[in-house]
């Protein structure tokens, strides 16, 4: 007799999930300590605003440069070990970036930083994934709710650090060996063996010659459709992150304590929308709940710039938030199920073009916004929310919990 109900975790399952939460939460705090510091380095070195935002960019630079890597190193050995060795890595990396003494040193210290952050991006999430699959249900979005408070928190902290007047060497120092401590003890309840191979959920399928052959082209396609999904998912995170509180303050003339609201609003809709996320796609599939999404996205911030207000652009931001914040999973979890690619690739490519998107959409913004308006730049967040709409067919639709035998 069968059961049409989620096979129950056991003790091993829950403390893999639990491992892997801890994980994407260093993961969010690492940077964050540093982040907050960035206004002293630049003074303490005497950087030039151009020179400084350069700097910077050195971070994401690395992720790019390094990020295909990530699928060798999990397929050799393994996404927790990945993961948590990357996590020191990183953290060794932002301690030394704020003790960097000169620019020469802080630039190559920020890029290896980047890129151990992105293969430990893939790592994580590749583990994730495959306590997921163990599960029988979609828990990846609370792992990225996770990362999240992460952030929340590594922020937090390095303002405490400010606060008490603590150096940069001393609290970067102690916020890396705590998190690093962390990520070390969590390897130790992880899943074990490596990925690809047949101890998740029945033998697996990647690598392995499917019943039904699927086409190379068709997998291409598929992938190219994933990757439109998180790179308009990073283009709405970016157009907060970077111009919401520009265009309030500019084009609404909003004063400074509320200009910042819109960020808030998207990143802290995005958090709501990462703790429901997993229960709206067990109901619905992922597949309506990203077509869901992108419409919220494209209605919300349409309407936001059709009718500029303060109130009304908050609100946008907010629709736009909470609109992708299943999107980036949703897309790696589908790369990384693709038939045919070896264990990590999907994900990996997903990641790494992904990455490009940030990168990329801070000076497409900007040349608009140079060439008309800033309003006519934000576009691009409707626009995004369209191409979710068009994509989203490749998601999976609502799935039929596995069945347990009694």
């Amino acid at each position: 007799m069968t059961v049409d109900t989620p096979a129950r975790p056991d003790i091993a399952e829950r403390r893999a999930r639990a491992a892997v939460g801890a994980l994407f939460f260093t993961n969010g705090a690492l940077f964050a300590n540093l982040v907050p510091r960035f206004p002293e380095i630049k003074a303490d070195l005497g950087l030039t605003n151009a020179t400084y935002g350069l700097t910077v960019a050195a971070f994401p630079a690395g992720a790019i440069a390094a990020g295909l890597a990530a699928a060798v190193l999990v397929r050799r050995f393994g996404s927790a070990r990945v993961a948590v060795a990357s996590t020191v890595l990183t953290a060794v990396c932002v301690f030394a970036a704020a003790s960097a003494p000169a620019l020469a040193l802080l630039i190559p210290l920020l890029f290896v930083g980047g890129a151990m952050d992105s293969i430990t991006d893939v790592a994580q999430n590749a583990h994730g994934l495959r306590v997921q699959r163990r599960y029988g249900r979609s828990i990846i979005n609370s792992f990225h709710a996770v990362w999240s408070i992460g952030a929340v928190v590594g922020g937090s902290m390095a303002a405490g650090a400010i606060a008490l007047g603590l150096s940069r060497p001393v609290h970067l120092a102690v916020t890396g060996a705590l998190f690093s401590a962390v990520a070390v003890v969590a390897l130790r309840y992880c899943l074990p063996g490596l990925d690809g191979e047949a101890d998740d959920d029945g033998p697996s399928v990647r690598g392995v010659a499917p019943a039904v052959a699927v086409s190379r082209v068709r997998t291409g396609l598929v992938l190219a459709a994933l990757v439109l999904i998180a790179v308009a998912g990073a283009l709405v995170e970016d157009a907060g992150s970077t111009w919401a509180a520009v265009y309030a303050a500019g084009a609404l003339g909003a004063p400074a304590a509320l200009a910042a609201a819109g960020y808030v609003a998207l990143v802290g809709a995005q958090f709501v929308g990462r703790m429901l996320g997993d229960r709206l796609v067990d109901r619905f599939g992922q597949r309506a709940v990203a077509r869901a999404g992108g419409l919220l996205v494209a209605v919300g911030m349409g309407l936001a710039l059709a009718f500029p207000t303060v109130p009304g652009t908050i609100a946008g931001f907010a629709a736009a938030g909470f609109g992708v914040a299943t999107l980036v999973p949703a897309a790696m979890h589908e790369a990384d199920e693709l038939p045919g690619l070896r264990a990590g690739t999907g994900l990996t490519v997903v990641s790494w073009l992904m990455r490009l998107g940030f990168l990329l959409s801070p000076p497409v913004v900007g040349l608009v916004a140079d060439a008309s308006s800033l309003r006519a730049g934000l576009l691009v967040v409707p626009v995004a929310g369209a191409i979710v709409i068009l994509a989203a067919g490749v998601l999976q639709g609502r799935r039929v919990p596995r069945a347990v035998r009694t």
